[in-house]
């Protein structure tokens, strides 16, 4: 449907249903948050989708905030269009459970043409990498101490999803290394 909200869209508009800011503020949110790791928001997107939803009357333009240069940036708050459309959107995410496609799948599934060798050093750095990730999140959050709850609850969500992971690398390694032969998926 073309009167949904993309999850930049949404996250834009939760950002701004939660105080007004300008553009420059809304990067600054976006990057200390983390968002970036879960929602597609590049920094020269931020003034286009303001303008998408402007145009659809979910956003107004409001008092502008004076910088130090002393020219005004345009600061954007939610209309009550914007607030009930961003509701609606949020309770529809949180509820509906919707497909992802991690390319991690994708080469399982063909997991067989991978030489053995370089199947276990693929999936050692791949276990490298989500610890890094892990450290790295962990890092964000004890940056982050006074972050609301809802907040603390994505970090929470990422790093379940990341340990998770990293649990069954831990299996999966084990049991590559315990039953070599049935790397070739025991065809």
């Amino acid at each position: 449907m073309p009167s949904e909200l993309t999850p930049a869209e949404l996250t834009l508009l939760g950002l701004l249903v939660e105080r007004p800011r300008h553009g420059y503020e809304l990067e600054e949110v976006i990057t200390a948050r983390g968002m970036r790791e879960w929602t597609e928001i590049g920094f020269s997107s931020i003034y286009y989708l303001l303008g998408k939803l402007r145009d659809r009357g979910l956003v107004v333009e409001v008092d502008p905030s004076p910088s130090g240069r002393g020219k005004a940036r345009k600061v954007f708050g939610p209309t009550e269009d914007g607030r009930r459309a961003c509701a609606r959107a949020a309770e529809a995410a949180v509820t509906e459970l919707q497909p992802v496609f991690p390319r991690v799948l994708v080469g399982l599934a063909n997991q067989p043409v991978i030489p053995p060798e370089r199947l276990r050093a693929a999936l050692a750095h791949r276990a490298a990498s989500v610890a890094e990730k892990i450290a790295e999140l962990r890092a964000t959050v004890a940056a982050q101490p006074h972050a609301p709850r809802f907040a603390r609850a994505i970090f929470d969500y990422s790093l379940a999803q990341l340990t998770a992971e990293q649990h069954w690398l831990a299996a999966y390694r084990a049991e590559l290394t315990e039953s070599p032969d049935q790397e070739d998926g025991g065809t």
